[in-house]
């Protein structure tokens, strides 16, 4: 009994001790007391109380500690609460410090904050970055399209990190300089023999103002000749009017056709009249033998002078085409019998 006692008193014991070991990170402290850094376990535990994962703090700040920066833990726990990148701001300070750039842990702090890769903007403040910008299309004055590709050169510029432009800008920037340079050229030769006269533009015109970063130098890398747009837009102007003149010659026709069918209903109109008017006749001369207005001799010479009118008619019209005019005689027939 006494040995089963005993038994259950070390197994309580270890249980209580690797609670107490899970709970107090005593390996976390002994380590960050070999290197220097001053912590007390009591801190250690009010961070785990704090939710607060203590080996998130004092592996950056024994990091710290040997490079020789002066940063405190209440700083680097309140950054981490804030939900920044502690070690991304250690390792930034670091190489700051090895490249003798002055850089403050709340400068970085602010810039981590901020969305941006404050290591990766203090490696390209060493390091400058080449931006290459797409295919930039621009037309000469005589109508000659270029297309140009850009290489920038940019160095981070640590003070703008902080609501300063990205590269979007830049590029957008930079395709602006090319479009004006190239349209205030006279003819797309003169930019093919000095291409350099692009990047003197661009350059003269502060383009890295409010951005992020610092533009070194503007490298033409490639110029080509497109399409002569001068000549397709005369060629589209001249099918354009040529579809108007088209439209407008249409439409003349088409009044044209309705004046036509507008006439020949008013002579139909008119023949119908006639035909009514002739209808009445009768009718007319009727009502004058009737009345005594018309005598039958004078209807008899009537009716005789329309029948003489008919005849001559028909005559003229039977006569032939040949016929004999006047100081001519027709061929006689000469042959022998």
């Amino acid at each position: 009994m006494e040995y089963l006692g005993l038994a259950i008193l070390i197994m309580l014991v270890l249980i209580i001790l690797l609670v107490l070991f899970s709970f107090v990170p005593v390996t976390l402290w002994i380590s960050a007391r070999a290197s220097g850094v001053k912590v007390s376990i009591s801190s250690l535990v009010a961070m785990r109380i704090r939710r607060v994962v203590p080996a998130r703090l004092i592996n950056p700040l024994i990091k710290a500690t040997k490079a020789g920066l002066e940063v405190t833990l209440n700083k680097m726990e309140a950054h981490y609460l804030a939900g920044g990148n502690i070690d991304r701001v250690i390792n930034a300070l670091i190489a700051a410090q090895r490249a003798n750039i002055p850089l403050e842990f709340e400068k970085a702090a602010a810039i981590d904050l901020a969305g941006r890769d404050v290591l990766q903007a203090v490696q390209m403040s060493v390091n400058p970055k080449v931006i290459e910008t797409p295919n930039i299309s621009a037309i000469a004055k005589d109508g000659i399209e270029l297309q140009a590709k850009a290489r920038v050169t940019v160095r981070a510029n640590i003070e703008r990190l902080v609501g300063g432009a990205g590269e979007e800008t830049i590029i957008a920037r930079v395709g602006e300089g090319i479009v004006t340079t190239v349209g205030s050229s006279v003819t797309h030769a003169d930019v093919l023999e000095n291409p350099d006269l692009i990047s003197r533009t661009v350059l003269d015109k502060g383009l890295d103002a409010g951005t992020a970063f610092e533009i070194l130098s503007i490298d033409i890398a490639d110029i080509d000749v497109g399409r002569n747009i001068g000549a397709q837009l005369q060629m589209d102007q001249a099918e354009a009017d040529r579809r108007i003149a088209q439209a407008k010659a249409e439409e003349r026709r088409a009044m044209a056709v309705a004046q036509e069918q507008e006439m020949k209903a008013k002579v139909q109109e008119m023949r119908a009249l006639v035909v009514e008017s002739e209808a009445e006749v009768p009718r007319a001369m009727a009502s004058a033998l009737r009345e005594g207005k018309l005598g039958v001799m004078e209807y008899y010479q009537m009716q005789n002078t329309i029948a003489d009118t008919s005849m001559r008619d028909s005559i003229s019209k039977a006569a032939k085409p040949d016929a004999t005019v006047e100081g001519h005689q027709p061929p006689q027939n000469t042959k022998k019998k």
